[in-house]
């Protein structure tokens, strides 16, 4: 087990935070990045909610030519939070990544990571003296969001998520598979996925330099990576087992508990969450106040960190500030 006691600061105004975590003996880190000026009064937080692959650091704070997601909610006067889960980034790992893979079942499932999301959510309401609080997740990350969001739903203002995972029907004849605990990624690994549903004859939309030094980020993020051959980042297996059992019918939360306001955004050529799985994930939020179906175009699963997540950011930062002139009743 691992426990970073130092954490870079991405930030001169970044502060960082060590708490327990709901696990006995493992804690969770989380970064705040207070909005230096804001119109809001009571001031308003959102909390980042990672994905299946890579910690807070690496994506919403994660600066592109200078200037990154959390930088840009930021200046609309959020506060913003990044939370890393246990076996990611500045959170202690799993006792279990330090056993062979196959000796545990996955870790990090949407169950286990939305109770670490509530100790979060709670520690952060207390620290600033505010009822509520705005999710931003990605991916993966829509699971456990929606399961705290539908079981809490006082505590949740707006929920944005971003390339969220879907069901798909149940397959007849296919059962998901056993995973092991956790696996190793290398950084080839993600370039592979980051460009993988660009169509062949599309320019890229995340330039190879960027990404080199996205991924030397992504290795420091495991002390260990470099000693591996080749270097590579152990993470969970929980996330990905989840979004496989979620395409076999099964996702690990009922969308209809979900009460709070909220939009998917999504790129058009997200291969995770096409068309067919948006329309469902959309209809199946029956009781959410207020909802909201944005697909950009020319953007992937990874729209955060390629041309077109200026769009993102803009469209993620009108609905967390109450921009509901196209939303949908539900």
């Amino acid at each position: 087990m691992k426990n970073f006691s130092t954490a870079p600061q991405l930030d001169s105004r970044e502060r960082h935070f060590r708490i327990p975590g709901p696990a006995r003996g493992l804690s969770l880190f989380l970064r705040l990045t207070p909005a230096e000026q804001t119109r809001f009064q009571p001031r308003r937080s959102v909390l980042y909610v990672h994905g299946a692959s890579f910690p807070s650091a690496l994506s919403i704070a994660y600066r592109f030519d200078g200037k990154s997601w959390r930088d840009a909610l930021g200046e609309a006067g959020f506060d913003v939070w990044g939370l890393d889960f246990h076996g990611f980034g500045e959170s202690d790992r799993y006792p279990e990544m330090d056993a062979p893979a196959t000796d545990n079942q996955p870790l990090c499932v949407a169950e286990d990571a939305a109770r670490q999301l509530e100790t979060a959510v709670r520690f952060i309401l207390a620290h600033q003296n505010i009822g509520k609080l705005s999710l931003i997740s990605h991916s993966w990350g829509s699971m456990p969001a929606c399961l705290f969001a539908g079981a809490h739903s006082a505590l949740v203002d707006r929920l944005v998520l971003f390339a969220p995972i879907a069901r798909r029907a149940a397959r007849r004849y296919e059962t998901p598979a056993s995973f092991p605990a956790w696996r190793i990624v290398t950084a080839e690994d993600q370039w592979n996925r980051f460009v993988e549903d660009v169509p062949a004859h599309e320019p890229p939309v995340l330039s190879r330099a960027h990404f080199e030094e996205w991924a030397q980020r992504y290795l420091e993020s495991d002390p260990e990576s470099r000693s591996r051959d080749p270097a590579g980042v152990k993470i969970p297996l929980g996330p990905f087992s989840e979004i496989i059992k979620a395409w076999h019918g099964r996702l690990p939360y009922d969308p209809s508990l979900v009460r709070a306001p909220l939009a998917i955004i999504r790129g058009e050529w997200d291969g995770l969450i096409p068309d067919d799985d948006a329309r469902w994930l959309f209809d199946a939020f029956t009781q959410s106040s207020l909802k909201r179906d944005i697909k950009i175009g020319r953007g992937t699963h990874l729209m955060h960190f390629e041309t077109m997540r200026l769009a993102l950011w803009r469209e993620s930062v009108n609905f967390l500030s109450g921009d509901d002139s196209a939303a949908i009743p539900a």
